[in-house]
């Protein structure tokens, strides 16, 4: 062969190598674009647990590992530029659908019938297998073009490896690092499939169906993407985006997860901040003083009661969210200082934007790592660095634990920073029954602090999740009714005992949480497997709300039977909520067998808790048609149920006044105003059992009792600088002394 010709062959042979290894470089990095994205995505609605990852790994790997075994069958049987552009093409298409079969995903009721686990899987397996497949068949079909020059076939095909690894690598940093929070999580999806048609274009430019599609996909990501009102009810029609919620009032991507802030009324003005799946915090806007959530009031309780002789406090948050509880330290105790450790900017952003957080406010915010923090605090001088009476600790949920702020060494480094009579007060989310994370990180805290109390909302469903406050410091403190320390709320609080938190140790199997050793996920398995049932009575109390809003009731109890029908513990809570719509809405007969429902649930799933408010339910709409016999037979029900609870949950002053509720509804007006003093001993701040307490005292004719009860109800109200409720009182006093005059 003439030399011409050589280096004219082998310079073709080193172009199609070059485009060889351009091509593979461009599937891989579209691979781990779409493994990244799948993860940011189902987080919306399932969360970041060990599980969503897991399995956006194996779905994604399993399809290249599919697509590599039918692309080497294609490369044999085809032409390989054409079978390229068309594979190409096929894998823009299926990008495209991942956004409108993940919509799909999330409305399909069956999905919410299988195992927590097996549900992540099989919603992730049937959004992202197709594109992963089809991308996975490309490096074969590359491979055997590339060969079919005559190069040699060890170092070419170690050269495609090597360029599908790098674009893999450039995949993974570049989503990662920036693209997700430069553009979104849906958009990236969008550069994808645009990415992907150009490709097909570059290998068959003749195919005009190609540019069908061009035309297609500019005018899908319109519908997709665009701010515009027409576009985002049209997307939303057509499943390429969320439907419009004009109660969405921001939202935003970071590295770090999707934000959004929900109006949840306008007067007053209630708004929830959320973090992918995530309910982190809900404020009033114009009232930082009013924390709505139960463990934030606890966190301000336990500070009330341990700085009283304080004008200002020192305390640092880890873990700024929505900033409501710095903003109540910031409002409460003026002239605090407050510093926030929150690892994500964009977070902060959102709490200036549409959170109430002020851009001139006296909170100091670092966004770094809280463990990074901690150590630059301890090194920034030999003698120490700044002391806080308080430092809490909201950084933890159920799904994405940050194991290196759980650790003894990390405890360690904290009680460096407190005071000698300063408080370290950490939220965890765990279930009582298993308890697992909460007794393996009360261990833990024991190594480094003497004194170390676990506190939560007096829930009786002890298998179910819940919010868990621990308290520790190296004094003896004095927790005893807290639910007065925290003035606006009524708490109603249980405190574990040495003997419980004993038991929840020896469950953990007395594990302590070191740097080395910090199985946080595994801990808590059975919180986020149990996700299933709050997510399935969560989904189906929703299902229910907007048929009563369409008026569909005749539907209702026939849906949302065959959404939660195997499994009880949801269903319980489903048919109690249809229940209380049906009645609102004068269908007595379908809320009396809804209620039923409910109680042949409650059965099934062995938890015999909450069945007294049913009974009472029932009893009272029993009572309103007239069949006042089986009324009492229910209100008796309702009474033998919450009087075996109060048994086993004696510190609960809901559990009281409902007592209170069905007595009173039976007759027993006696035996009612001793429940409601009996909630008022326990929690004596809810105005609402004074009320209760003093009717009750009235149908008795004790009038004289009922003014002491009330006149005692006012002077606390006043104390409390609640002058509304006190007037309230004030009133009703009034009336009495008028009527008895009379």
């Amino acid at each position: 062969m003439p030399e011409k010709n050589k280096k004219t062959t082998k310079s073709t042979s080193n172009i199609s190598l070059v485009a060889g290894c351009a091509t593979v470089f461009v599937s891989s990095f579209c691979i781990m674009l779409l493994e990244l994205v799948a993860g940011r995505l189902v987080a919306r609605s399932l969360g970041s647990s060990i599980y969503t990852w897991t399995s956006v790994i194996g779905v994604v790997l399993a399809g290249i590992t599919i697509g590599n075994y039918i692309g080497g069958r294609i490369a044999d049987r085809t032409e390989p530029q054409k079978s390229l552009a068309v594979l190409f093409f096929a894998s823009s298409v299926t990008c495209v659908m991942t956004v409108m079969l993940n919509n799909l995903t999330d409305q399909l009721l069956w999905l919410w019938r299988l195992s927590w686990p097996l549900h992540i899987f099989v919603n992730i397996f049937m959004v992202f297998i197709l594109p992963s497949v089809l991308l996975g068949t490309i490096s074969p079909v590359v491979a055997k073009m590339v060969l079919a020059r005559g190069l040699p076939p060890g170092r070419t095909v170690g050269d495609i490896y090597a360029a599908g690894a790098a674009g893999s690598i450039a995949g993974t940093f570049v989503t990662g690092y920036y693209l997700i929070a430069a553009v979104g999580t849906i958009a990236n999806i969008w550069f994808a499939s645009g990415i992907l048609l150009l490709m097909a274009i570059f290998y068959w430019a003749r195919l005009q169906i190609l540019y069908v599609w061009l035309i297609l996909l500019l005018c899908l990501m319109t519908l997709g993407i665009a701010p515009w009102a027409w576009a985002q009810n049209l997307g939303g029609g057509l499943g390429l985006r969320a439907k419009a919620d004009p109660n969405i009032i921001y939202q935003n991507e970071s590295q770090y997860c999707y934000i959004s802030v929900r109006r949840l009324s306008q007067n007053p003005d209630k708004r929830l901040f959320m973090q992918d799946k995530l309910e982190h915090s809900v404020m009033i806007m114009d009232r930082p003083g009013d924390l709505q959530y139960e463990y934030t009031q606890i966190h301000a309780a336990v500070t009330h009661r341990l700085s009283r002789d304080k004008d200002n406090l020192s305390v640092l948050v880890i873990g700024g969210g929505g900033y409501a509880f710095p903003r109540y330290i910031e409002a409460v105790w003026p002239g605090s200082s407050i510093d926030v450790v929150e690892i994500d900017p964009a977070v902060t952003e959102a709490a200036i934007k549409a959170f109430g957080l002020e851009p001139d406010t006296s909170i100091k915010t670092f966004n770094m790592d809280a463990r990074n923090y901690v150590d630059q605090l301890l090194r920034r001088s030999d003698s120490g660095a700044e002391r806080y009476d308080f430092i809490y600790e909201d950084a933890l949920n159920d799904y994405t634990v940050p194991y290196q702020l759980t650790t003894k060494e990390f405890n360690d480094d904290i009680a460096r920073l407190l005071r000698d009579d300063g408080v370290y007060i950490v939220e965890l989310i765990d279930i009582y029954d298993s308890g697992l994370f909460v007794g393996a990180f009360v261990n833990t805290l024991e190594k480094t602090f003497s004194n170390v109390y676990v506190i939560t909302t007096a829930d009786r469903l002890r298998r179910q999740r819940n919010t868990f406050v621990v308290v520790a410091a190296n004094r003896a403190l004095d927790l005893d009714h807290l639910a007065a320390a925290y003035e606006p709320k009524c708490l109603d609080l249980w405190r574990l005992n040495s003997s419980q938190i004993a038991e929840l140790k020896q469950r953990a199997g007395n594990l302590v949480l070191t740097d080395d050793y910090a199985p946080v996920e595994n801990l808590l398995a059975p919180v986020v497997r149990q996700s299933r049932t709050a997510f399935l009575a969560q989904g189906g109390l929703a299902l229910a709300r907007e048929l009563a809003r369409q008026g569909k009731f005749d539907e209702m109890l026939e849906r949302c039977s065959r959404l939660v029908g195997h499994e009880p513990e949801a269903a319980a809570k489903v048919y109690t909520g249809t229940g209380l719509l049906l009645a609102e809405s004068g269908r007595t007969d379908s809320a009396l067998e809804a209620f039923q429902k409910a109680l042949s649930a409650i059965d099934q799933s062995g938890i015999k808790s909450q069945t007294g408010i049913i009974y009472f339910n029932l009893g009272m709409l029993l009572k309103k048609t007239g069949r006042n016999a089986a009324a009492v037979e229910h209100f008796n029900k309702a009474i033998e149920s919450f009087r075996r609870e109060t048994k086993l949950c004696p510190y609960s002053a809901t559990l009281r006044a409902q007592l209170g509720e069905a007595l009173a509804a039976k007759g027993d007006f006696e035996s009612a105003g001793d429940a409601f003093a009996d909630a008022i001993q326990i929690n004596p701040v809810n105005p609402t059992n004074y009320i209760r307490q003093a009717q009750m005292l009235e149908l008795l004719s004790r009038h004289h009792k009922a003014e002491v009860v009330l006149h005692k109800a006012s002077e606390l109200m006043r104390h409390y600088d609640r002058p509304e409720a006190a007037e309230k009182f004030e009133k009703y006093i009034e009336n009495l002394k008028a009527e008895n005059h009379l």
